[in-house]
């Protein structure tokens, strides 16, 4: 306790009366002309960039027009926008008027947008264009509070509605603002404090109505030094950035820390365009959820499996074989041999990264996982492509990441040690419980969830089943609230059992269900891109996805691969019947939440009729 308690303070020194402001202007008198964001608006090749510099002189301009508009210190803007510059730029101002930015997820229903715009009550929203406008439509017809709303694309401003503004004209009017009375925008930022909201991110909501999470300056000062003194990262980075911003993770590592260090973020607004930037840029971090690395494994699968040349097949499995082993070896407790190390430096070379090259990941220094759990053969294989995945655990209410392996302490399998001057405990049920200031100070506007969520003691009850071994590392089980109890009185953990299934190229995502029941059933979705490739190599003939599920073919091979999970798992565990649908689960078909994790309620009553003929 005394460690924990004195790399706390050490830290707590570090950021002492800092905030992101101040964070801002200090990146800009050390790495001003370098390059800040990048994205592909606008532009018919390449990439358009903005400096440090040129960053934070739109950012006071703009801050200065939320005020014009209305934002008064502590009052919230929202912004729903893609992944762009103008999105970062949105926020940035936010903090610097002395307001509240929160970016709401692009995918919401106007039903869901109205309860969250509801319930923050912002003076200023920032739309896109006019998919946001409709899904906005609800909210700005019910939601007195908004002042102003900032459309991006001027292509898609409203007409004779003096609430509507331009984005180049919010610049306009606040560049004017400023060259009138510069003082008094510059006391604006100086008057924020640690303390203050730096943002409230609505969570996804996997259940029920999403809960405001409020974060603070300090909140994210302290994981931003704790989180960069395990990942070693100490210098700034080039990244990708195409999760959404209203994900803790992806502001953490597309805004705060690069706003904090001066690293460089290329901006992709579409993810379906991730693959081509990764080859374009070829960043020096990549964080990706577990989905993601299950996609691109099954990318890289697809193509080895077309190798016909049997010397290249037997030279990558060879080389694979040396870089998990090598990767194995940098493990806690572990030593790679001078042998390993020269073996692995030659197949690096010579093979694998090769390989990284063709996904744009030869020049990863810091690979991570979160937002669920690690599939452990998704980690062996890219270990097997010399690519350590440090996988990281942590929840929106604790500012990110609470344990994290990095180049020190790594184990496979685990979600790492607890991060400095953060403390981790098992509580009597197993559940992980977290204490520091990386804790939020509470929801938005609801007490009682508040102290559901904090005990007197300080403690931040996560909702998650853990494990942890005798070196400190941490392993998550599952959700405590998604935790299985057969009729046997079993407890079983569901998504273990799906990493399993998924492990099947041919499947997209799995839900497990036996709560109550004698045995495990499964709901399965055919992976979009792997099985029509699956499917026209063994000659099946087919017209879409639905006819693929129906075919007798498809689905002996999906049932090999429940077989072969199966063989893994205890006999309370095992898979006795599974329906294969002829549909895929997105965020927009409502399985799944904005950042691909499955909403089990929402297929457990969507999908009650199937459950219950796999049961009759």
């Amino acid at each position: 306790m005394s460690d924990v308690l004195e790399q706390r303070a050490e830290i707590e020194q570090r950021i002492e009366g800092q905030t992101f402001c101040t964070a801002l202007a200090w990146t800009v008198a050390e790495r001003g002309g370098a390059p800040a964001y990048s994205d592909k608006v606008g532009v018919s090749e390449g990439w358009r960039t903005l400096s440090w510099d040129e960053v934070r002189e739109q950012t006071l301009d703009l801050a200065a027009g939320y005020v014009a508009l209305g934002l008064a210190p502590h009052g919230t803007v929202a912004v729903m926008a893609s992944n762009r510059t103008e999105h970062v730029l949105a926020d940035f101002a936010g903090v610097h008027a002395g307001g509240i930015p929160m970016s709401v997820y692009a995918t919401l229903a106007p039903e869901q947008v109205a309860y969250v715009a509801g319930h923050a009550q912002p003076s200023v929203v920032v739309l896109e264009g006019a998919d946001q406008l409709a899904r906005w439509r609800l909210a700005l017809e019910g939601c007195p509070s908004i002042a102003a709303v900032v459309v991006i694309d001027d292509a898609a401003l409203p007409a004779d509605d003096a609430r509507f503004v331009g984005w180049t004209d919010l610049l306009e009017r606040g560049r004017a603002a400023r060259a009138a009375d510069p003082g008094r925008y510059d006391d604006l930022w100086r008057s924020v404090r640690p303390e203050d909201p730096l943002t409230i991110l609505y969570t996804s909501g996997t259940t029920g109505n999403p809960k405001g999470v409020v974060l603070t300056h300090r909140n994210i000062l302290f994981e931003t030094e704790s989180s960069l003194d395990v990942s070693g990262m100490r210098e700034p980075g080039v990244t990708v950035s195409y999760l959404p911003f209203a994900h803790i993770a992806e502001r953490m590592l597309g805004i705060y820390i690069p706003q904090y260090q001066g690293g460089h973020v290329h901006l992709v607004g579409d993810p379906a365009l991730l693959v081509g930037a990764l080859g374009e840029v070829h960043p020096t971090r990549f964080f990706g959820v577990p989905r993601v690395w299950e996609k691109v494994r099954t990318g890289v699968s697809a193509l080895l499996s077309a190798e016909t040349d049997e010397q290249k097949v037997a030279a990558v499995a060879k080389a694979m074989d040396v870089g998990l082993r090598y990767v194995e070896s940098l493990q806690t407790g572990e030593q790679t041999s001078p042998e390993l190390a020269e073996e692995f430096r030659a197949m690096d070379a010579a093979v694998l990264r090769p390989i990284r090259s063709l996904l744009g990941l030869d020049r990863v220094e810091w690979a991570a996982s979160a937002a669920a759990p690690m599939p452990l053969e998704v980690a062996r294989f890219f270990a097997g492509l010399g690519l350590s995945i440090y996988d990281v655990y942590g929840m929106t209410e604790t500012s990110a990441v609470v344990t994290g392996n990095g180049p020190d302490q790594f184990r496979l399998g685990s979600v790492g040690r607890p991060l400095p001057g953060v403390e981790v405990r098992l509580g009597d049920d197993r559940e992980i419980l977290v204490r520091g200031p990386v804790s939020t100070p509470g929801y938005f506007k609801a007490e009682d969830a508040t102290r559901q969520l904090i005990d007197e003691e300080g403690w931040l009850h996560t909702g998650d089943i853990g494990q942890c071994d005798e070196d400190g590392f941490f392993y998550v089980v599952d959700r405590k609230k998604e935790m299985i109890i057969t009729s046997a009185g079993k407890n079983i953990a569901p998504s273990n059992i799906e990493n399993y299934l998924k492990e099947s190229p041919l499947v997209g995502h799995a839900l497990v269900f036996g709560e109550g029941r004698p045995y495990c059933v499964a709901v399965l979705t055919l992976d979009g891109e792997v099985a029509p490739q699956v499917a026209r190599r063994n000659g099946i003939e087919f017209t879409d996805l639905a006819d693929l599920a129906r075919n007798p073919q498809v689905r002996a091979l999906v049932q090999q691969s429940v077989d072969a999970a199966n063989e893994r798992l205890s006999r309370p565990e095992q898979v006795k019947k599974f329906e294969l649908l002829p549909v895929e689960w997105t965020a927009e078909s409502e399985e799944l939440t904005p950042t691909l994790k499955l909403k089990r309620r929402v297929v457990h009553a969507k999908y009650q009729e199937v459950l219950e003929r796999l049961y009759s």
